[in-house]
Order: C-alpha cells, then sequence, then structure tokens
C-alpha cells in the first residue's frame, strides 16, 4: 500500500469518526474494509479506479462466501469511502455509487414470552456476587431494551434511580433515556450495595466509575455479558439461542403487544427510523395468527 493510500485511509477515519459520529465498531469495520480493497487493488490508485473496478472486487470477494449482511457492509463501506473522496475533490466521480447490495432476507427477530424470560431469570443462581451481578444485568437488559454495549458502557453518572431513568449513549454516541422498572431497580441497587461492593470494597463509586464489573474490579466487557447468558442457557432446557439482543426483542416486543405505541418504542430503543421498530408490530401479528389458531374452532 502506497503513501497517498495510507494518507486517504487516514483521512476517511477520522472523516467517518468524528465528523459523521459513527460507533467506534463501525469505524473499526469500514476501515478494515477499505484496508482489504487497496490491498487488493494493488498497485492501482485509488484515484483510478472505476465502476468495472469495483464489479471485479466483488466478484473476487464472492469467493469467501460472506452473508449477505457482511457483503452489504463492504459495499457501504467503499460507497461512503468514495463519496468522502469525492466530497474532498480527490476523485471527479464516485465508482461505487451505482453498486447495489444484495437484498437481505427479512427474518423476524426471535424473541422470549414473559414464561420463558421468567424460567431464565429464576434459574440463576444468584448466591455468588457474579451469579447475582449477572441477574441484575438480566433484569436490567430485559426491563429497558437497552444494547449489551450501552449496559457495558453504564457509568454511576449515567443512573438516575430516584426518578427510574438510565441515560446511554448508543449507535454513533447518540444520548437517549431509558426507563426501568421497579423490579430491575431493586436488582440494580441490591447489585451495587452488595455484589459490586464484594468485589472492589468501594463505597462511593466515582461519577464514571462503571456500574457492572468483572471480578478483578475493571469494566466488565460485552463478551462477558454473552458468556454470562450462555452460562445460564446451559442449565436451562430452553428451544431456542439466547443472546442479549434477544432481550432486546423480547422488550420490543412486550411493550407492543401490551398497547404502546410504536413511536414510543422507538424513542426507548434508540432507533433513527420508524422502520427499523416495525419489524416489531409483525412478530406482534405473528403472535396474534398463533393465538388465533390454537383457540378458534374453525381456524383450521
Amino acid at each position: 500500500m502506497n503513501e497517498l493510500s495510507k494518507r486517504y485511509l487516514q483521512e476517511f477515519k477520522l472523516y467517518i469518526e468524528i465528523e459523521r459520529n459513527f460507533s467506534t465498531h463501525t469505524v473499526r469495520a469500514y476501515v478494515s474494509d477499505i484496508l482489504s480493497f487497496i490491498i487488493w487493488l494493488n498497485e492501482r490508485n485509488i484515484q483510478d479506479v472505476t465502476y468495472s473496478i469495483i464489479s471485479d472486487y466483488l466478484v473476487y470477494i464472492r469467493q469467501f462466501n460472506y452473508t449477505k449482511t457482511t457483503t452489504a457492509r463492504k459495499i457501504a463501506s467503499l460507497r461512503t469511502f468514495y463519496r468522502f473522496l469525492y466530497r474532498e475533490k480527490i476523485v471527479e466521480t464516485n465508482p461505487a455509487s451505482g453498486v447495489h447490495s444484495p437484498k437481505k432476507a427479512k427474518t423476524l427477530p426471535e424473541f422470549l414470552t414473559e414464561q420463558e424470560i421468567d424460567k431464565i431469570l429464576n434459574g440463576i443462581k444468584i448466591d455468588t456476587p457474579a451469579g447475582y451481578r449477572n441477574r441484575a444485568i438480566l433484569e436490567l437488559l430485559y426491563a429497558t431494551g437497552m444494547r449489551v454495549s450501552e449496559l457495558s458502557n453504564l457509568n454511576f453518572e449515567n443512573l438516575n434511580l430516584e426518578e427510574n431513568e438510565i441515560k446511554v449513549f448508543g449507535k454513533g454516541a447518540k444520548e437517549r433515556i431509558v426507563l426501568i422498572s421497579e423490579r430491575a431497580k431493586e436488582f440494580l441497587q441490591n447489585y451495587i450495595r452488595t455484589a459490586r461492593y464484594l468485589i472492589c470494597r468501594e463505597e462511593n463509586p466515582k461519577p464514571n466509575a462503571p456500574v457492572f464489573i468483572n471480578k478483578t474490579g475493571y469494566r466488565l466487557q460485552t463478551q462477558s455479558v454473552r458468556l454470562a447468558i450462555n452460562e445460564v442457557m446451559s442449565k436451562i432446557e430452553l428451544p431456542k439461542h439466547v443472546t442479549p439482543h434477544v432481550f432486546r426483542h423480547s422488550f420490543a416486543t412486550k411493550l407492543l403487544e401490551h398497547g404502546a405505541d410504536l413511536r414510543v418504542v422507538q424513542e426507548l430503543l434508540g432507533h433513527s427510523s420508524i422502520s427499523n421498530t416495525q419489524i416489531y408490530t409483525h412478530v406482534s401479528t405473528e403472535r396474534l395468527k398463533q393465538s388465533y389458531n390454537l383457540a378458534h374452532p374453525r381456524a383450521n
């Protein structure tokens, strides 16, 4: 990779990181995608890339059998990169503007029934600090619908438990308020007073101290939350693959089934577009159909 390509890639990284305010995960993925493309170009200049060359690249990556989601992201990376170069007058046209992403198969999000949620939560042993922490985490995920990354990044300054509110920072560092139920709040407060204290012996945590910590007192990472859920699920007979995001889906589905307005659910989930939230109305419709088919004598 020549020095000019390195410079353009670094400038692109700053652009999506600071100006576009992309999440850390997205920045890492986009930079990796463009780096792979530059390496594939070999000695060819970024400025000389045409639609035909990009098409050849897409044929090349097809051999790796990426999922449609990953392929779509790689195309989005190229579009964004060349849109940036066009804006900076480095290229005269955007050769990626006419490239279409593969259509994603529409799948309904996996969710848990209230009975399944109870089975999972009640199956967690809370006689150890880690066990009580895990119970508080799952109670919080289900009660608020927050993402696992948002939960991992929680600091004490984000908690306003007197008002049953928590401030979270979602994708693109967008700030929003989520609401917490009395039950989840009680588990969270008990975790802070007992389990967390037993780990770090910190009576008055600083405002920027992490709420959820591991056994060594450092911030609990997202992967650790996933491992904790896997451990819980390994001891429960449930024919579903449960991830932290499944709790988020279950939260949204529960609210809509109990009559919550779609715009309210959109706000609580932190979706930038209501079209992202509307998929949960399909989930609720499926539940209605299942109930109808089970209950109506002439349904079948």
